[in-house]
């Protein structure tokens, strides 16, 4: 297999977020990237597999089961697999990170209600 190169405008886009499937590349991995304005929040859900969040710039707040996370750049969270979890940017700036899904393909089960 050769090495594969993407622009991030080419992939899925979801409101602040765009979405690498592995599968869809012959990867193991997926991966969703992050570039957020203040204020915006991502509800309750959780993942059948652990996620790894590498916040690059800003400040995130997040909820991981019963706790709430005040996390600035330069900082990791993993998060174990079926633990509920949210994340917002608590910052005046951008919150741009990378969330890493231990999966081929993102599996999300969400808790919280779509406002």
């Amino acid at each position: 297999m050769d090495a594969i190169v993407l622009d991030r405008e080419a992939l899925p886009r979801f409101g602040s977020t765009y979405k690498f499937e592995g599968a869809q590349h012959e990867s193991s991995v997926s991966f969703i990237w992050v570039d957020m304005p203040p204020g915006e929040r991502i509800r309750l859900h959780d993942h059948p597999y652990e996620e790894i969040f590498i916040v690059q710039e800003g400040v995130a707040t997040f909820t991981v089961g019963d706790k709430t996370l005040e996390v600035p750049a330069g900082r990791v969270v993993v998060v174990p697999a079926r633990m509920p979890h949210a994340f917002m940017n608590a910052g005046d700036g951008r919150l741009r990170q990378v969330d890493i899904h231990a999966s081929p393909e993102i599996i999300t089960r969400w808790l919280e209600a779509e406002r």
